[in-house]
C-alpha cells in the first residue's frame, strides 16, 4: 500500500515504514502528525484518485527530528558593474517517519 500526499506545496509518494524529508511542520519532535492531503491511495486490490484529495483519507507520521538542509548559494553578477553578491539559504526541514495509511 502507498500514497501520494501534498505538504509544503511538493507531492511525495509515501508507504509505511519510510523516512522522509519535509519542509519543517509545525510539531515536537516525537509527536505523531496527521497529514490530511492525501491526492492518491493504491492498495493491493483498488486505487482511491482524489479531486483534489481523497475523502476520508489520512497519513500518520511521527516527526523523527528538526534540522537545517544543505547550504544553497547564489551567485549575483552584473559584467562590467563591478556588481557581485553571493547570497546563501539553509532550508528550515523536519524528518518523519510514515507509520500508516488511514483510509475510511
Amino acid at each position: 500500500m502507498y500514497a501520494v500526499l501534498e505538504t509544503g506545496g511538493k507531492q511525495y509518494r509515501v508507504a509505511p515504514g519510510e523516512t522522509l524529508e519535509v519542509d519543517r511542520l509545525e510539531a515536537e519532535a516525537g509527536k505523531p502528525v496527521t497529514l490530511d492531503r492525501v491526492l492518491f491511495i493504491s492498495d493491493d486490490s483498488r486505487l482511491s484518485i482524489g479531486a483534489p484529495t481523497v475523502p476520508n483519507a489520512a497519513v500518520v507520521a511521527d516527526v523523527v527530528e528538526h534540522f537545517r538542509g544543505d547550504k544553497k548559494i547564489a551567485f549575483k553578477m552584473k559584467r562590467r558593474k563591478g556588481y557581485h553578491r553571493t547570497v546563501g539559504h539553509r532550508q528550515e526541514m523536519t524528518r518523519i517517519r510514515i507509520s500508516e495509511i488511514k483510509v475510511k
